[in-house]
């Protein structure tokens, strides 16, 4: 045991050496991770498919900074091989070197099951599983340069409870996410297939000092869940033991964590953030307090 290890927060919980790509960075989780790390002084790198949304995010973060943090934003597509390497091209034209990729990029798509369209399967796996694979595979030089055994890099995968679950109220016409009579059936196996691949990526990286992480998220607000939280908080808030959505503050304080000194020995986890409404069996409770 080294007894002249500096345990101070300061030590263990800084963000400023960091160079972070964050895809779907412009909305959403992904938004509140850009966010979180342009507050503690990192370099950040947003990417998503939507220029307006791009310079939105990167107007307000420049007013938000405290620590003037270095903020650029990119254009992708991530669909299919050839956008992934797109992005990772122009990602290495301006670092080179990448402390932290999250993949967080991800679609949904509601039909009744009996009419799913195949490009409802096609465009949801190609995106929330295909697009983290290539993408990251793209971005290992990156990744590895200066790395050691001490100060590793890191991979987050935003996958969802979706991809644990299989009785999912979210489907349901009493409050759910979708419309009544259809259902995200692509949605939970392509966040199912997310954690594996996740899982995966942890062995194959680990001997290159690059830690993978997966994170599974309840409901929080989005434009993906807005249509459900209007339509039934009152139904999702009595399934939750905690009393309330997640918040911001939740999310950020998680991904910040796996990318601080005090995850580097955490790789392969797959960490749920849902205030236990899965792990309770979706259980109506009386706990249920306003957000």
């Amino acid at each position: 045991m080294d007894l002249q290890a500096d345990l101070r927060a300061q030590n263990l919980f800084k963000f400023d050496h960091h160079v972070v790509l964050i895809t779907g960075g412009a909305s959403g989780l992904g938004e509140v991770a850009a966010q979180a790390f342009v507050q503690n002084g990192a370099k950040v790198f947003i990417a998503s498919r939507k220029e307006s949304e791009l310079k939105r995010v990167s107007k307000f973060f420049r007013a938000l900074s405290e620590l003037s943090a270095e903020i650029r934003i990119h254009i992708a597509d991530l669909k299919d091989k050839a956008g992934c390497d797109h992005l990772a091209s122009e990602i290495k034209k301006r670092t080179d070197r990448l402390t932290v990729l999250i993949n967080n990029s991800g679609a949904t798509w509601g039909a009744p099951a009996d009419d799913f369209p195949e490009h409802g399967w096609d465009k949801i796996m190609a995106l929330n599983v295909k697009s983290i694979f290539y993408l990251t595979i793209a971005l290992v030089p990156l990744l590895e340069k200066s790395t050691s055994r001490q100060q590793p890099s890191r991979v987050i995968n935003l996958s969802s409870m979706a991809g644990i679950a299989t009785s999912d109220p979210t489907s349901t016409g009493e409050g759910g996410l979708s419309v009544a009579g259809s259902g995200p059936y692509s949605y939970g196996p392509s966040k199912a297939a997310c954690i594996h691949l996740s899982r995966q990526q942890a062995s194959q990286f680990a001997p290159k000092n690059i830690l993978v992480n997966c994170i599974c998220p309840g409901l929080f607000p989005s434009r993906m869940s807005n249509y459900g939280i209007q339509k039934g908080l009152e139904f999702f808030l009595s399934i939750q033991p905690t009393g309330r959505i997640g918040t911001p503050e939740d999310f950020a304080g998680l991904v910040l964590f796996l990318s601080s000194r005090g995850s580097d020995h955490i790789t392969g986890n797959v960490i749920e953030i849902d205030g236990g409404s899965v792990r309770s069996g979706f259980k109506s409770t009386k706990n249920s307090s306003k957000i």
